[in-house]
């Protein structure tokens, strides 16, 4: 089954072993574990990207005995088809993702030119004008919330229920099609990168 599977910076393994050459197989013959033991993967690249040590990516496909979990799977084999270093393209991938929520927050414009050309010469000064910027709006929104709450807390109550659900099933949904959408944006990038 391929899947998706990250190795530290340096190349080794989470544990700090080598892994096996590209083509080779690794063998586990002990007893396979969920997060204990085992060769782990992802079949989704984002899923792989939570559990990820370092930045070089794998293609690989897992074999022997496999358990699927939620978000990644167990094998006893695993064969790397191909590596390398994503650390830019994992930079793109962050950049457009932020990309796609700008519209929520009045971002500074160094931080939008940023985000957009990838300019390392812009990227500390659009760390400290994000920083900068959100302090302030954490300020005013702690503020306006104490001074709200009271107010809202007894009419939300009489109507939050259905409300509630209402918004966690919307918000679910909208959690799971952007999920989605950068699984395939990240495949895209991983796979146009590859060797």
């Amino acid at each position: 089954m391929k899947a998706w599977h990250f190795l530290r910076n340096d190349g080794k393994l989470r544990d700090g072993s080598q892994p096996p050459k590209v083509g080779e197989t690794l063998i586990y013959d002990g007893k396979l574990e969920m997060c204990k033991s085992g060769l782990h993967a992802s079949i989704k690249p984002l899923d792989a990207l939570r559990y990820a040590p370092g930045d070089i990516i794998c293609r690989v496909n897992l074999g022997g005995v496999i358990i699927k979990a939620d978000d990644k799977l167990l094998g006893s084999e695993r064969t790397i088809l191909w590596q390398y270093n994503a650390e830019p393209v994992l930079r793109h991938f962050a950049r457009q993702c932020a990309l796609d929520v700008i519209h929520l927050w009045q971002a500074p414009d160094v931080v939008i030119q940023y985000l957009k050309t990838g300019d390392e010469s812009l990227r500390v000064a659009a760390w400290d004008a994000a920083s900068d910027w959100a302090a302030a709006r954490d300020a005013a929104r702690a503020a306006a919330w104490d001074a709200a709450w009271a107010a809202a807390w007894d009419a939300a109550r009489a109507a939050a229920s259905d409300w509630v659900a209402a918004r966690d099933a919307a918000r679910a949904a909208a959690r799971v099609a952007a999920r989605d959408a950068q699984n395939r944006r990240l495949y895209k990038y991983l796979m146009k990168g590859r060797p």
